[in-house]
């Protein structure tokens, strides 16, 4: 008897919380249609196909929402360039860059700018997660991020301008080679993010 009942509840669970397949059907088509979303947003960046394999990944919560894109933008810039000015500043605090002091003063000024970088982009972020403005308001909060974005650009840029005058060597390269991978993703965060701006009219989450 017990089996019986049992075997009922098992039946029962399938047939209530299974989801069907008109349900399955409708969230594949809406995370095939976000992630066609992605990839068109980020033709209108300067680097489209970095820009949607570091954001595909993120199409079920963006869906096609601009402001939610521009945000996980944001987030995923943040976190390389965090990631990577902790590992500047290891370099400098082991001083891996030998003797030279333009390759000493120039990994200093890097770890530093890359700390504002990353500050600046935290607080675009900090901002798209509080943004309820519509209108002018919506405008001035903007405007915010896209000034920090672009100064943790800039920073990030005078970075690699920083070695210009440091000899050729393992440690130049490999950081030159770093942050300009973070460069490009700052870039696309940034561009997404003024594509927002220029269609502010949508409602923002």
């Amino acid at each position: 008897m017990f089996r019986s009942l049992l075997l009922v509840h098992l039946l029962a669970s399938t047939l209530f919380f299974r989801p069907s397949s008109a349900e399955a059907g409708a969230s594949s088509s809406s995370t095939v249609n976000a992630t066609d979303y992605i990839r068109t947003s980020c033709n209108s960046t300067q680097y489209p196909e970095l820009c949607y394999t570091s954001l595909v990944s993120y199409a079920e919560s963006v869906q096609q929402n601009p402001a939610r894109l521009a945000r996980v933008a944001i987030g995923v810039s943040l976190s390389r360039a965090n990631r990577l000015a902790i590992y500047i500043r290891n370099l400098t605090s082991r001083g891996d860059y030998g003797d030279d002091p333009r390759a000493a003063a120039a990994l200093h000024d890097c770890s530093s700018v890359f700390g504002d970088a990353v500050d600046q982009m935290r607080e675009s972020l900090d901002q798209m997660r509080r943004l309820k403005g519509a209108g002018e308001e919506l405008e001035f909060e903007m405007s915010n991020v896209q000034t920090w974005m672009s100064a943790a650009l800039t920073n990030e840029e005078t970075c690699t301008d920083g070695f210009e005058d440091v000899a050729d060597g393992p440690m130049k390269a490999d950081v030159c080679v770093r942050v300009v991978k973070v460069k490009e993703i700052t870039s696309n965060a940034l561009a997404l993010v003024n594509s927002f701006v220029a269609n502010s009219k949508v409602m923002v989450p």
